[in-house]
């Protein structure tokens, strides 16, 4: 028997692969799943969000590639997808300075394609997939098989879940309409602290202050760090990352990118508005991802009943600030005079 073409194949009535979506995810991997729901000729509401998702958690996944390639596996500071640990790489290669730089360029990318998919997605679409945390795994080598240590719960556990610890069973989500605002939301975040990076490049920064520590090295042994103990003697320690940082920040940043960040942040609070408003008419309640007053996290996280007013109510005070209608209060006042956060993105300058 002849095989049928595979324009015949695809044209074949079929289940929309979001059904099946978190079992494809636990074999084939965020890659391999976004390629095949991609593929598809006419995607529905739960697609798109799938597809939305798995372009998002595909940032991540690419920034503890990079993070694993060059061995930066248990330290990383306060930037977006450097702070969890990952499994170790045994033959790490050398450190690149533009290495920070070129992760949050892609990470910018990425999640203008996540928001992209996720922006056709009707606002009153009613769907729902449901994801089990267990399926979901990062391929952080790169050898396209789910190893140890690279399973979501592992990298990012004990940031999703209250009193987390390896034991804990991985909770199974019903991601619905509401979450695509919600997703959309922390698309805007990432991108809004990428850019913020970014107007600051850390690049040349790192560059000297890695010189400084290789000669520092070639005289002899270093002392411990007293912060980060002796995870490598020959690489950048705690006061390193410190230079580095006050470095950054003390020169001129882009302002197109201040500007483009302060863009994503007054964004991210609209679709934020949006997603409250949504999950607050919502009368179901099953494995929610961030719940109503009438229903329950799949998390185990219990959110104090008007938690949405006093979110919302922080939403505007955050708007006011970035358009320069409030002031941040400046410690050394008491009223009456405070910090502009608009001028910080319109009239960006060094921080000394």
């Amino acid at each position: 028997m002849r095989p049928l073409p595979l324009l015949c194949l695809l044209a074949l009535p079929c289940p929309a692969l979001a059904d099946t979506f978190s079992a494809e995810l636990a074999k084939n991997g965020i890659a391999a799943t976004q390629a095949m729901l991609e593929a598809q000729p006419d995607p529905t509401a739960a697609d798109r969000f799938a597809i939305g998702g798995l372009r998002f958690l595909g940032a991540i996944e690419a920034a503890l590639q990079q993070r694993w390639h060059y061995g930066l596996t248990d330290r990383g500071g306060l930037l977006p997808f450097m702070h969890s640990s990952i499994p170790e790489n045994p033959e790490p290669a050398a450190f690149e300075p533009g290495l920070l730089a070129s992760v949050f360029r892609d990470t910018v990318s990425r999640m203008d394609s996540a928001r992209s998919e996720l922006a056709d997605i009707p606002p009153d679409a009613n769907f729902d997939l449901t994801v089990s945390f267990a399926d979901v795994w990062f391929d952080i080598n790169a050898n396209k098989t789910r190893d140890p240590g690279e399973d979501l719960m592992a990298v990012f556990g004990p940031m999703l879940m209250a009193n987390w610890t390896p034991d804990t069973p991985a909770p199974v989500v019903r991601f619905d309409g509401a979450d695509a605002s919600w997703l959309s939301a922390y698309a805007r975040l990432i991108s809004a602290l990428s850019d913020i990076v970014l107007a600051y490049d850390p690049t040349e920064a790192t560059a000297r202050i890695l010189d400084a520590r290789a000669k520092l090295n070639a005289l002899g042994p270093v002392s411990p760090d007293f912060l980060m103990g002796t995870v490598d003697p020959t690489g950048p320690d705690s006061l390193d990352l410190l230079a580095i940082t006050l470095q950054v920040l003390n020169q001129q940043p882009d302002p197109t990118l201040m500007a483009a960040a302060r863009t994503h942040l007054l964004a991210m609070i609209a679709d934020n508005r949006q997603f409250w408003s949504r999950v607050n008419a919502e009368t179901d309640n099953a494995n929610e991802w961030l719940p109503n007053d009438r229903q329950v996290s799949a998390l185990g996280v219990a959110l104090p009943p008007g938690t949405d007013v006093a979110w919302l109510a922080t939403l505007t005070d955050l708007e006011q600030a970035l358009k320069g209608e409030k002031l941040i209060p400046y410690w050394r006042y008491d009223g009456g005079v405070g910090v502009n956060l608009s001028k910080i993105f319109t009239e960006p300058r060094p921080i000394d």
